[in-house]
Parts: structure tokens; C-alpha cells; sequence
């Protein structure tokens, strides 16, 4: 029997099993999901040691009473196997310095009621099992539960005629969205969409 998939509040992880998902090397172990929340200039020059530090700040792992945190990790039984990054629209610097996600919308770009899915990380191993999805609807759910008035996604698409890398994919794609009830508002690029979903 297959173990069971649960995903948990990130406070309510261990800084162990967090750094686990993101793994020793590679793009998630050198970011620590710290680029969308710093921008591009700042997170550039910052040591990977500085960005996780920022990052066990941010989610208050260890820390199950914590009255807030930034995400959430995905378990297949004991073990920890993905993450993904869900927070209130304002956090995500790098979203305030780019063009593209304002491309022919009319948004208050410091609006903290709208919320933003920034991030997936999944362990070397567990790919391709469906588990962006799972994490998708789950941050949709959380930040609903939070208090959020809306959902945002920026997936990006593969170039005609290739295949999307795992790094790309990090930021989500259109059929994890969609399948979380996201719908389409703009598709500012011929690679970048934007999706979400409004809460009553």
C-alpha cells in the first residue's frame, strides 16, 4: 500500500524536513525560496546561508503555535517530498519590480487580501507523480483559510515545440492552476500566464 499524501502548514514542519525537500544542490538549495520574496538585485547578492536563515524566519518552522507562516510541505507518509510558497500578494518583491504579471490589469499591487502561489519545490525523486497539483489546491485552500480574497498563479508555458524544465516549472503550470480552480485573467508573454481565482 502506498503511503498517504498529507501536507501540513510549514510551522508545523521541522527545519530538517524542510531543507530535505529543497536538497543539498541545485536551484531550490541555492534560492531558498527567497528570489520572488527579495527581488532580483537584493537576492543576488545574498549568501545561499542568508537566504535560508531568511527562510526559517519566514515559515516558523519548529514552531507549531506560530500565528502565521509562508507555506506549506507535502509528506508521503514519514517523509517530506515537496513544498510550496503561499502568501499574501505584498510579499513577493520581485512580483512589484516586473512588468509582465501588470500587463493590461488594473491591480493594486500592495493589496494584502490577494494572495500569491510563488513556489514549488519537489524532492529529486518524487517528480512527476502529480504532487504540484496536490500542493496547488492546497495553498488555494490555506490561503482561503487565512482570510484571502483571492488566489494568484504566473505559471509559465513551454517555448512551441519543447518540453518545460523542472527549474522553469518551479513557478507552477497553467494545468495545476486550473485544476486548483484557477481560471486565466492575462497572458502577458508568449510564455507567462496569469491565473486566479476570487473568492465571495
Amino acid at each position: 500500500m502506498d503511503p498517504a499524501l498529507t501536507i501540513r502548514p510549514a510551522n508545523q514542519a521541522t527545519w530538517h524536513d524542510l531543507q530535505t525537500v529543497f536538497g543539498t544542490k541545485g536551484a531550490a538549495a541555492r534560492c531558498q525560496c527567497q528570489r520572488q520574496v527579495l527581488g532580483d538585485g537584493q537576492w543576488w547578492y545574498m549568501s545561499v546561508q542568508e537566504r535560508a536563515a531568511l527562510l526559517h524566519e519566514q515559515t516558523n518552522v519548529d514552531d507549531p503555535d506560530a500565528p502565521e507562516t509562508c507555506g506549506l510541505v507535502a509528506y508521503l507518509g514519514d517523509e517530506p517530498v515537496a513544498w510550496v510558497a503561499v502568501a499574501p500578494r505584498p510579499t513577493y518583491r520581485r512580483l512589484f519590480g516586473s512588468s509582465v504579471p501588470w500587463k493590461g490589469r488594473d491591480e493594486d499591487k500592495a493589496d494584502a487580501t490577494v494572495w500569491s502561489v510563488a513556489c514549488f519545490v519537489v524532492r529529486a525523486g518524487y517528480r512527476g507523480q502529480g504532487l504540484m497539483y496536490e500542493l496547488a489546491q492546497a495553498a488555494v485552500a490555506f490561503a482561503r483559510e487565512q482570510g484571502a480574497a483571492a488566489v494568484e498563479g504566473y505559471p509559465i508555458v513551454a517555448k512551441p515545440g519543447q518540453t518545460i524544465i523542472w527549474d522553469e516549472a518551479s513557478v507552477g503550470t497553467p494545468q495545476a492552476f486550473a485544476a486548483a480552480g484557477l481560471e486565466q485573467v492575462s497572458s502577458p508573454t508568449v510564455r507567462r500566464r496569469v491565473l486566479r481565482i476570487d473568492f465571495d
